[in-house]
């Protein structure tokens, strides 16, 4: 499973690959949004265990916020506590597909007064009403039967997500206008402190990735960003490994990479039909690299055997040759062979030739990790 972004499109007005690096990739940018960043930080204080180097800053901002503001919050929470929605992006929406986030939190609500009732509500509803996200449907607005849909999900959520889903769906002007006033107090409260901490952080990764672009070209800088983007720049494909399925164009218009302090570990590729494509990424240091997608099931599947389990157990307490676990098994050599190959593919044991005997031993760093890695995952 993966998101596939369509790059073609990006060196059209170039002559193709004809033209310099720079020249061919000048539709990429590298930005960071004062908007998404306040929806990271929501999210972080809603969802506290998804950032655990985090809980320090979430717990001091969460004994300062007032019991109107954090009121106000649990209103509308879904719209960053279970996923991070498409409001926090607003440029990506407007038309022509070539817009840039703004550079103060101000511009960036304006931006969003530039959406239409549509795309605001079609955005704010989409993971409890809008399966068909990455192609062409009508919005709540519209679809009287994708209408009573939404309130049913909401329904099912809660009275306050059913309040708010009807509110919105009724009068989506005056949510609007909460909304935007909302994302101002969340500033003045405690935003405001923080985006003057981390943006020089992410101004200078937004530089050096440019700088990266411009050098190296679009392959090098995007594989910077994680080891779950991969680029073919002959097929014209960008691929984010993610436990979902999804695709998306840039067509005529632009890429827009968003640099995020707050974000960790989540990776978000932006494929709404008809908006701008956007891959927001953190920006932490070096950290063990996470497995892909593929290699993180593979491992989940090495370990459901009960055999390959005990094996592991042995494997644990010291290395042994593939004879030794045999006679501990009951087992014949190839049979313990054939499962020590699965462990080996799934990378969770290594191999040490002493003389003629291979001794094979768990790899314990790289099953410690394998719970962490899984949240990583699923997170992503």
């Amino acid at each position: 499973m993966s998101v596939t972004i369509d790059i073609t499109g990006l060196a059209a007005d170039t002559g193709a690959a004809g033209g310099s690096t720079a020249e061919r990739w000048r539709r990429v940018s590298v930005v960071p949004s004062p908007l998404a960043e306040l929806g990271m930080a929501l999210h972080a204080l809603s969802e506290p265990g998804h950032h655990p180097e985090l809980q320090g800053w979430a717990t001091a901002v969460s004994s300062r916020l007032g019991p109107c503001l954090a009121d106000r919050l649990c209103e509308a929470d879904f719209l960053w506590r279970t996923t991070f929605s498409d409001v926090f992006a607003p440029f990506a929406g407007i038309p022509g597909g070539r817009e840039i986030p703004g550079a103060t939190l101000a511009e960036e609500l304006d931006q969003l007064d530039k959406l239409t009732d549509g795309q605001f509500v079609a955005a704010a509803l989409e993971f409890t009403c809008h399966p068909r996200y990455h192609l062409r449907a009508d919005g709540p607005l519209e679809d009287p039967g994708l209408r009573r849909r939404s309130l049913e999900l909401a329904a099912a959520r809660g009275a306050v997500q059913e309040r708010f889903t009807r509110r919105l769906l009724e009068d989506p002007p005056a949510v609007r206008a909460w909304f935007r006033q909302l994302m101002l107090d969340c500033d003045e409260a405690f935003f405001a402190d923080t985006w003057a901490r981390i943006q020089p952080q992410l101004a200078a990764d937004a530089r050096h990735r440019t700088e990266l672009l411009r050098r190296k070209g679009l392959g090098e800088a995007l594989t910077s960003l994680s080891a779950a983007v991969s680029v073919d720049e002959e097929a014209g494909l960008v691929t984010v490994d993610k436990l979902l399925a999804g695709r998306t164009a840039t067509g005529d218009g632009g890429l827009v990479l968003v640099p995020t302090s707050l974000g960790r570990p989540h990776l978000l590729v932006l494929h709404r039909y008809g908006w701008q494509p956007s891959i927001t990424y953190p920006v932490h240091g070096v950290r063990p690299q996470a497995p892909s997608v593929e290699q993180l099931t593979r491992r989940l599947e090495a370990l459901a055997h009960p055999v390959r389990i005990r094996l592991c157990r042995h494997l644990a307490r010291g290395p042994h040759t593939t004879g030794e676990l045999a006679d501990a098994h009951g087992m014949s050599a190839p049979e313990i062979s054939r499962h020590l190959a699965v462990l080996k593919k799934a990378g969770l044991i290594t191999d040490c030739r002493q003389g003629r005997y291979v001794q094979h031993q768990l790899d314990l760093s790289a099953v410690a990790r394998l719970g962490s890695d899984f949240i990583e995952g699923v997170l992503r």
